[in-house]
């Protein structure tokens, strides 16, 4: 079966090489902040090097998650912009490699993986048998199979679709969506367990996972609506294919999900303050001591109150210039969620912020950024074979 979808001229993104340029710059300073952290201040080097990991991982994984959840809900109103989500997939390789150094620098992250540590801890050492660093490597790279597995799969059927225009690779693709996106929230969870909340290995917290997913999909969007009106803005996306509907859509999701990240966080502190716990509140006393608790108010305020109250109004949700605005509040909003969950474990005092931290992120910023600019490149901007093309371009509000 082939699909009726409309005959569409295939558009490439066309990152610009100024564009790339800066990207390439951006690696350059980051790889060179790393090296010279690594010797004047080594305690700051891998703190950041795992903040911003985690960080562009997350913001990868929502493509992967946001392609599986728009094909198992049969969305069409995606259709156009799901190509962005395709591209964000592009990273997880890198970030399987960048493990391999995050693996390397483990011994000056985690206290577990210290053996003279745990064996004078009686509650490390009952958890020995799941923090250790073979089995760590070992789950790592399970995750990363599964979720490179399943994303470039998803994304080579519509790649194949955009030549061929069969309707069986949309079947195929709500099907491995109905697989992955089960295995993604058990992957993720533990993934977010090992990474971030075994930083503090004494502490725990059962939605520790649902509170990093909300993280995930906040900053994924963000990032989709950006990357889709600057594709508007260069004439890539003409009102034909993603006009101020498609924007709605994704304003409302970005709203959504700025309530279901307050509402987490909510859960979490409510529920361990209540409960007042010595095995639960140590996270939440390093992170109200001192100028954390500044840190803190900040991030309440910029992840959860101005994005409520500013997106609130049905015409911001509309507005391309001011979603993009948004979009990159919000982006900021989540680096610095989660610099919240990482950096206190190091820095109890309060944060310490220089070239390092800047240096790390704009390397980052840097591989990812080229990482997307090689696959927008090199494939059409959109699924111009897709079947639900139609109603893609008919939709309205």
């Amino acid at each position: 079966m082939t699909n009726t979808a409309p005959t569409i001229p295939a558009k490439f993104y066309e990152v610009s090489p100024k564009t790339k340029t800066f990207f390439g710059v951006c690696l350059v300073l980051g790889v060179v902040s790393f090296v010279l952290a690594l010797f004047f201040a080594p305690s700051r080097a891998w703190p950041n090097f795992l903040l911003n990991y985690f960080f562009f991982l997350i913001l990868s994984l929502s493509g992967a998650f946001f392609i599986a959840l728009q094909h198992i809900t049969n969305a069409y109103w995606s259709v156009t912009v799901r190509r962005l989500a395709e591209a964000l997939v592009s990273y997880l390789p890198v970030a399987l490699v960048l493990g391999v150094i995050l693996v390397l620098g483990s011994h000056n992250l985690y206290e577990w993986t210290h053996h003279e540590v745990v064996a004078k801890d009686p509650l490390l050492t009952l958890k020995s048998s799941y923090l250790n660093l073979p089995f760590f490597i070992l789950r790592l790279c399970l995750f990363f199979s599964l979720w490179i597995f399943f994303s470039l799969k998803m994304r080579k059927n519509s790649l194949n679709q955009d030549i061929t225009g069969e309707h069986r690779f949309t079947l195929s693709n709500i099907k491995l969506s109905a697989i992955f996106i089960p295995l993604f929230a058990i992957t993720f969870t533990l993934c977010s367990f090992d990474l971030v909340m075994s930083l503090e290995p004494h502490w725990f917290s059962t939605i520790f996972g649902v509170y990093c997913f909300s993280g995930l999909f906040y900053g994924g969007l963000s990032l989709l609506a950006y990357l889709t009106i600057c594709g508007s803005q260069k004439g890539v996306f003409t009102k034909d294919l993603v006009n101020e509907n498609h924007i709605h859509d994704i304003g409302k999701l970005m709203f959504a999900f700025t309530v279901f990240w307050g509402y987490i966080l909510f859960s979490q502190l409510m529920l361990q303050w209540y409960a007042n716990l010595p095995e639960e509140i140590p996270y939440y006393l390093r992170r109200f001591d001192g100028s954390w608790w500044d840190v803190g108010v900040f991030l309440f305020l910029v992840h959860f109150v101005l994005p409520f109250f500013l997106l609130l109004p049905r015409q911001a949700k509309r507005s391309a210039s001011y979603l993009k605005k948004m979009a990159c509040l919000m982006l900021f909003s989540q680096w610095v969620d989660v610099y919240y969950m990482v950096m206190p474990v190091f820095f109890k005092k309060g944060p310490v912020f220089g070239w390092i931290e800047i240096g790390v992120f704009l390397g980052f910023l840097g591989l990812f950024g080229l990482t997307l600019s090689r696959f927008l490149n090199r494939v059409p901007s959109l699924p111009i074979k897709d079947p639900r093309l139609t109603d893609c371009l008919a939709h309205v509000q």
